[in-house]
């Protein structure tokens, strides 16, 4: 079995992307600064620069509620994805596509939360097809498809 997971921690370098394609899907678009655990010859540690993704409303979550420094844990799969640029060169691009996130900054770091749109329970408990008012759905055995 083979699996392709990926769990990093780092420091956001600037505010994610967020834009919604066409259907209205939320993305957001970040790089995750996240050091090394060596030294090189000079002593130095190094950082790596990971570019990652999320969507939906973790995308819009993301985009409230961190900014540029932001620490972050992340957890997802690497993805490489190419297409050919205007001189007709293949451009190979390598992303983690994040499936969860959690906000790692202690509450000294942050201590009010700067909210950059609506806070996110707002969004997640906004149902567009909710039409009931809140009053129980009449629904017949009937109706039910199985």
């Amino acid at each position: 079995m083979t699996t392709n997971n990926v769990v990093l921690i780092g420091r956001m370098t600037k505010e994610a992307e967020l834009k919604f394609i066409g259907n209205g899907t939320a993305t957001a678009s970040f790089t995750l600064a996240v050091d090394r655990s060596f030294k090189d010859a000079n002593g130095d540690k190094g950082t790596d620069f990971i570019n990652c993704v999320v969507w939906r409303k973790q995308a819009e979550a993301l985009a409230n509620y961190t900014k540029k420094g932001s620490k972050l844990s992340v957890r997802g799969r690497i993805q490489v994805r190419n297409y050919d640029n205007s001189e007709g060169k293949k451009v190979y691009i390598t992303e983690v596509v994040v499936e969860e996130f959690t906000f790692l900054d202690s509450k000294s770091d942050n201590s009010e939360p700067t909210y950059k749109k609506e806070p996110v329970k707002k969004m997640i408990d906004d149902d567009p097809f909710d039409r009931t008012n809140g009053q129980p759905i009449d629904i017949s055995d009937d109706d039910l498809p199985f």
